[in-house]
C-alpha cells in the first residue's frame, strides 16, 4: 500500500505528477493517520507527522513521488443569515465557544448540520445547503505549535528584602516566541512552573 507522508500545498501542486484524486470531508482533511481510498481504486495510507488540515487543491506525496490530489467534499451544512452584522458576529462568538467549526462569509456562516440547535436559538435563519466545507482554522492551533502552551503560573507575592542595592524587577510578558525559563540566583527559591 502506498504511503503519503508529506503535503504539497495547493500553489506548488505539479498537474502532471498528480495520478489520483482524493475527496475528502471535513474531518477526514484534519487527519494525521487514516487509510484511504483513491478514485482510482486504489488505498493509501497517510502517515503525516502531525495533523496539518489539508485543503481543496493541496496533494498527498506519495514515497515514489507521486501526487494524489485532495477535493474537498460537499457536506451537508447549514447557510446561516441574520438580519444583522451584530447577531451573526454573537452566533459566531457562541459557536466557537461549543468549539464548533464555522466557514465565515461576508455576511454569511456556514457550519455542520449537527449545530442547527445552537443556530435555532441565536434569531438567525438557516437554510441547508450541501457544500465543500472550508471552516476558519482555531486562532491558537496547538498542533502545529513547536512547544506547549499550557501555563501554570505560581508567581508568589511575598516580599523579599535583598538590602538597598538589590533591584528585583521580573518582566513576565508573554511573547509565546521564546521559552519560559527563568533563572533566578537569588539564594531564595521561585516557583516559575510552567
Amino acid at each position: 500500500m502506498p504511503t503519503a507522508r508529506q503535503i504539497v500545498r495547493k500553489a506548488a501542486v505539479r498537474p502532471e505528477q498528480v495520478v489520483d484524486t482524493l475527496t475528502l470531508d471535513h474531518a477526514a482533511r484534519a487527519k494525521a493517520h487514516a487509510h484511504f481510498h483513491t478514485a482510482g481504486g486504489f488505498c493509501v495510507d497517510l502517515a503525516l507527522e502531525r495533523a496539518a488540515g489539508l485543503e481543496d487543491g493541496d496533494a498527498l506525496r506519495l514515497e515514489d513521488g507521486r501526487l494524489v490530489g485532495v477535493k474537498a467534499a460537499e457536506e451537508a451544512l447549514l447557510e446561516v443569515r441574520a438580519g444583522s452584522p451584530a447577531r451573526l458576529l454573537r452566533l459566531a462568538w457562541q459557536l466557537g465557544g461549543s468549539h464548533v467549526p464555522a466557514e465565515v462569509g461576508a455576511d454569511v456562516l456556514y457550519v455542520p448540520a449537527s449545530a442547527a440547535e445552537l443556530v435555532r436559538g441565536s434569531g438567525c435563519s438557516a437554510e441547508p445547503v450541501s457544500r465543500a466545507f472550508r471552516p476558519e482554522k482555531a486562532a491558537h492551533d496547538h498542533s502545529t505549535c513547536g512547544h506547549d502552551h499550557s501555563h501554570d503560573h505560581h508567581h508568589h507575592t511575598e516580599k523579599h528584602d535583598h538590602g538597598p542595592a538589590h533591584d528585583h524587577a521580573h518582566d513576565h510578558s508573554h511573547d509565546h516566541g521564546h521559552d519560559h525559563s527563568h533563572d533566578h540566583k537569588h539564594g531564595h527559591d521561585h516557583d516559575h512552573r510552567h
